[in-house]
């Protein structure tokens, strides 16, 4: 293992954080700290996950994809941040391409992604 890898793989396991097993085509619900003033409080993001970056990596990044109000709306999120509370994966999608740009042309029906029902995670086979 080279060093930028050793120490990467230290930050990791000092931030502490499980990162559960998803992909792009997978509806994710995450919820992210908002500070409104002096408050704060945990804000649900649900939506499909439309493309990962940089893997697992400590830089990796992730974009969720819903409609909210007829509107489609995009974010970005850091996959180590700090203001991720927890990611939960509602359900998987079967899709046969990694970045789901395409959907961002498409309404409707035309936008629906198939369930993976027989889904096995990386230690079960």
């Amino acid at each position: 293992m080279d060093i930028i890898a050793q120490i990467e793989a230290e930050q990791i396991a000092a931030l502490g954080k499980t990162i559960p097993d998803f992909k792009a085509g997978d509806t994710i619900r995450v919820g992210f700290k908002v500070t409104e003033g002096t408050r704060s409080r945990v804000q649900n993001y649900e939506g499909v996950c439309i493309s990962r970056k940089n893997g697992k990596g400590i830089a990796g990044s992730f974009t969720v994809r819903k409609i909210s109000f007829g509107e489609g709306v995009e974010r970005v999120f850091p996959l180590y941040s700090t203001n991720i509370e927890s990611i939960e994966v509602v359900r998987r999608g079967r899709v046969r391409r990694s970045k789901l740009y395409y959907l961002r042309a498409r309404r409707g029906k035309s936008a629906r992604i198939a369930e993976v029902t027989n889904y096995k995670t990386k230690n079960d086979a």
